[in-house]
């Protein structure tokens, strides 16, 4: 049977991905070393954030399977999966499972991290919209999700692998060409996700950082008058 080259993901979502990999694993390392590297980790996770918009918007309007009404499963198309009849291009049902999963949990870890306080050498530019108490229970579970964070993520290089090796079929190059090989002439190309698109996508993003950054927070309160010397 003659094989097919179909594009499967588009260069926005390429960028997000490789992009958002890069942010995450550099999150972490400076999470973990602290000290003078945690206005670095603030800053990455502002970055992580405004990303993780362009995303959510990206998956409204963008191309066919960066879309989430195309690839979010329903019990039919799990079953379908799991008895071998599921044919299809982008996330597989189980994979979107992992891809929803990651996102969701990064999102939690991006949103934490903003409304954050250790209380020794990092305040995160939201924390003044929620109390002390909310900041540092957000705080302790920024720090408990990154372990989740990492195990899923693992789990997710973990199972690309097993594709690799048992099922060879390789999710790998189709994230960094845009490209896949296929030999059902069913499968068609991704649409849609043009120009006008990806920069309404960005703009939504770049605002979002902007508020996430504490664009819109109340002015401080200007500074109490100094009294006059008794002299």
């Amino acid at each position: 049977m003659e094989k097919l080259r179909v594009k499967v993901w588009d260069l926005p979502t390429r960028l997000f991905h490789w992009s958002l990999v890069t942010l995450v694993v550099a999150a972490f390392a400076t999470g973990l070393v602290g000290g003078n590297w945690i206005e670095v980790h603030g800053r990455l996770g502002l970055a992580i954030a405004g990303l993780l918009a362009f995303r959510l918007v990206w998956g409204v309007i963008g191309s066919t399977y960066a879309r989430f009404a195309q690839f979010v499963p329903g019990p039919a198309r799990v079953l379908a999966y799991l008895r071998g009849q599921w044919h299809g291009l982008g996330h597989n049902p189980l994979g979107a499972f992992s891809v929803l999963g990651l996102l969701g949990l990064t999102l939690f870890q991006a949103a934490s991290g903003l409304a954050s306080d250790d209380n020794i050498s990092f305040t995160g530019p939201l924390k003044a919209l929620v109390t002390q108490e909310t900041a540092d229970a957000l705080t302790g579970l920024h720090h408990l999700n990154a372990w989740l964070l990492a195990g899923l993520a693992g789990l997710h290089v973990a199972s690309i692998v097993f594709y690799a090796v048992v099922k060879k079929d390789y999710l790998l190059p189709p994230m960094i060409t845009g490209v896949k090989t296929v030999d059902d002439p069913m499968l068609v190309s991704a649409r849609g996700g043009g120009w006008l698109a990806f920069i309404v996508a960005v703009a939504i993003a770049a605002g979002v950082t902007w508020a996430a950054g504490g664009g819109l927070n109340p002015p401080p309160p200007p500074p109490l008058p100094q009294a006059a010397p008794a002299w």
